[in-house]
């Protein structure tokens, strides 16, 4: 028992020494920390300070700096101080001296005025020493001019009016014919070169065309049994027959060019065949219809070859070969659309023009009166169904406005509008071109002598040449040199406002003084 609780008494014991052993360890690591501890706040403490010193060193030197930079600022501004402190007493001296200048510019000009007014004082002295002598020369001239001071101002007035007048006309007129010697001659040479070129042939217009039969039996051969045989032939052509007392000859009547020539052709090969029935004409007028569309379109082929065009539409190849049955105050239509191209391409060479310009521009010349082949039948202008046939053939639309605008109907816009109406009036006004009606022809020349003999001072006017000059003799106790001038310009614009003519029409104003005496 007593060992047990020795033992137990001897662990208790080393336990307890044990436990005191680990209690002196630990107080011994707590010291340890401890000093490790005061070592470290040392340390920092340390720290602290040398970073404390060092801020107050940087900051110092900062101060510092910044006060060296506010000092030299406070240099430089006051030496921009001084600077404009000199200037300023500089400028003062200046106004001080500016202001003993004028001092003295202000007694000068006092002078001065003084003089003025002594000046002024001695022309106006003069000036009535002057309407005093300018007062008696007027009156000296008066009385030895017979005539007032305003009427001989107006008298000077009217002589240096006329004078002007006449020195203005003689250098317009001067210009005038040199300006139409140029124009002349240049528009005589165009002209001859299309007519050299060409040498188109003319026509008589006319809906009515002769076939001349081999005898006068003929004539009951084509009427046939109770006229059977010229309705037939109306029926299969629609031209009609006209047979009357004209010896071996017989005449078709239609307004369609095309068709009287199906309807030539026709009873042209009836009458050389001798066999003239209904059946017969029905086979020869098919016949007939063929050649004809055949020789339109061959025509129109040698239309587009002659000017140099070979991109066209078929059917408006078509129609423009039907023109060659067309013509127009007796010029043949085709001829003249050829005769328009080549001109047209002569002005766009003379003025510069590029080769597809010119080929452009002959092209519209070509085409500007593609609608007379259809006029027949449609009601509307032939500019105007021309250029819709153009454009709904898909022609340039430079080609459509020229043909459109080529009589006025629509405002030219182009360059080749213009020159295609320019060379269709050479064309058409060339001598020779064309055929007026008689009925026409002299309205025209009536017309002419009336605008003339409408002026003042017109003794007789005279309309010569078919038209192309007016001679106008005037009074010469009414009209002077002058004068004449101006009533040959006045004429000339009056014709141009109200007429319409081909060409030109020249206006000759003659003045003739006659002195008679008879001897006893």
């Amino acid at each position: 028992m007593l060992l047990v609780i020795g033992l137990i008494v001897g662990l208790v014991a080393g336990v307890a020494a044990g436990y005191l052993a680990r209690h002196r360890q630990g107080l011994a690591k707590i010291g340890s920390a401890e000093a490790r501890a005061h070592v470290v706040i040392a340390e920092a403490e340390r720290e602290a300070e040398t970073n404390k010193r060092e801020v107050i060193v940087r900051a110092q030197d900062e101060a510092l700096r910044l006060r060296q930079e506010v000092e030299e600022e406070l240099k430089i501004r006051r030496g921009d101080v001084d600077k404009r402190e000199s200037r300023a007493e500089q400028r003062e001296e200046q106004l001080e001296k500016r202001d003993h200048g004028l001092d003295d510019r202000e007694a000068e000009l006092g002078k001065a005025s003084e003089r003025l007014e002594e000046k002024a004082t001695e022309l106006q002295g003069a000036r009535e020493r002057v309407e005093q002598d300018r007062e008696g020369i007027d009156r000296a001239l008066q009385r030895v001019a017979g005539m007032s001071v305003a009427e001989a101002k107006a008298s000077l007035m009217r002589r240096l009016e006329e004078d002007a007048k006449r020195d203005s006309m003689a250098l317009v007129r001067d210009l005038e014919t040199k300006a139409r010697e140029e124009a002349e001659q240049r528009a005589r040479r165009i002209v001859t070169l299309a007519i050299q070129r060409l040498a188109s042939e003319q026509t008589t217009e006319s809906s009515v065309s002769v076939l001349s039969i081999p005898n006068e039996e003929m004539k009951g051969r084509i009427i046939g049994r109770e006229g059977r045989n010229i309705r037939a032939f109306e029926a299969a052509t629609g031209v009609n027959i006209i047979i009357d007392d004209t010896p071996e000859a017989v005449l078709l009547s239609c307004f369609d060019p095309v068709r009287r020539e199906i309807g030539r052709i026709t009873l042209e090969k009836l009458v050389s065949d001798g066999r003239i029935h209904p059946a017969r004409i029905e086979e020869m007028a098919e016949r007939a219809r063929g050649e004809v569309e055949e020789e339109i379109r061959r025509a129109g082929e040698e239309a587009i070859l002659d000017v140099g065009i070979t991109d066209i539409h078929p059917e408006l190849l078509r129609v423009l070969g039907r023109l060659k049955y067309r013509t127009s105050y007796g010029q043949n239509v085709l001829k003249h659309l050829v005769e328009t191209s080549h001109i047209a391409g002569m002005l766009g060479a003379e003025l510069g023009m590029n080769r597809d310009e010119v080929r452009l521009l002959k092209r519209c010349g070509l085409l500007h009166d593609i609608g007379k082949a259809v006029t027949h039948e449609v009601e509307v202008s032939h500019a105007l169904i021309g250029a819709e046939l153009a454009r709904r053939l898909k022609e340039p639309a430079e080609v459509v406005h020229a043909i459109e605008s080529h009589h006025g109907e629509v405002e030219q816009r182009t360059l080749f509008a213009v020159l295609s109406q320019t060379a269709d009036q050479i064309s058409g006004g060339r001598p020779g071109a064309r055929r007026e009606t008689l009925e026409a022809y002299v309205k025209r020349l009536e017309k002419l002598e009336e605008i003339a003999t409408s002026y003042e001072g017109v003794e007789k006017t005279f309309a010569m040449q078919a038209g192309r000059e007016v001679r106008v003799i005037v009074k010469p106790t009414d009209i002077d040199d002058v004068a004449c001038q101006v009533l040959a310009r006045d004429i000339a614009k009056r014709i141009e406002e109200e007429l319409q003519y081909p060409g030109q029409i020249k206006i000759t104003v003659v003045r003739e003084t006659r002195a008679t005496e008879y001897a006893k």
